[in-house]
């Protein structure tokens, strides 16, 4: 974080959004803040309060069977698994369970935790329910509010496929999609394996896609499961 604060901005504040690194500073300020590691506040604060059982930074030994393989697209439309070593792809280097199999670097705001469908619908289900789950409440309800509201009013956003607009975290959908047919209102986001999930206040629905594959420019998965739950709440 010393590192980053010395770099230049590449914007005046305000002026225009970027996809970074600003989620992994605000995990170390909960650092600084709390006084805890940041995966040890995300299991008293979050993990254990949502019954997140399987949702870990590291696994656990007894898990690690469980992890879910990763793909790649191969040569007419095949797919082929991806190895356990690190894979290169132009300039991002990454791995299908390294990360998670022994000590990470660092517990990182804003990747890097492993979970399971079940565990990750807890932790939506509490968004959309305004930051409460249950009976136990992590967030007051204006404080969600906030967070899924659009805050870049008229700014362009390098990844529109969450919605033309953004909150704190979250992509928000401004108007209905034409592909996803969300209603506006409705916000989400993504991991670079092509999970996905999203949550419509409207409709009182969340959806939570759990894939396994990079690159995924070519899969049209998450609009035709978007469009498809849309239409099948929908007269």
């Amino acid at each position: 974080m010393r590192r980053l604060a010395r770099l230049p901005l590449l914007h005046q504040p305000g002026t225009a959004w970027e996809y970074g690194l600003n989620t992994d500073v605000l995990g170390r300020l909960v650092e600084v803040v709390s006084g805890q590691s940041l995966d040890a506040f995300f299991a008293e604060r979050i993990f254990a309060p949502l019954k997140m059982s399987d949702t870990h930074f590291v696994l656990p030994e007894a898990k690690r069977d469980r992890l879910a393989a990763l793909y790649e697209p191969g040569p007419g439309g095949t797919i082929a698994r991806v190895g356990e070593g690190p894979t290169v792809k132009g300039e991002l280097i990454y791995s299908a369970s390294l990360p998670y199999r022994g000590s990470p670097g660092y517990a990182s705001g804003g990747a890097g935790l492993v979970s399971t469908a079940s565990d990750y619908a807890r932790f939506v289900q509490m968004l959309l329910n305004r930051g409460e789950l249950d009976g136990v409440r992590l967030l007051r309800p204006e404080t969600v509010d906030a967070m899924t509201r659009n805050q870049t009013e008229g700014l362009p956003l390098g990844i529109p496929v969450h919605g033309f607009g953004f909150g704190y975290g979250f992509g928000v959908t401004t108007q209905a999609g034409a592909d996803t047919k969300d209603p506006a209102g409705t916000f989400g986001w993504g991991g670079i394996y092509y999970t996905d999930f999203w949550a419509d206040p409207k409709h009182e629905v969340i959806g939570i896609m759990m894939t396994q594959i990079y690159p995924s420019g070519q899969v049209k998965l998450r609009e035709q499961f978007h469009r498809r739950v849309n239409e099948a709440i929908r007269p």
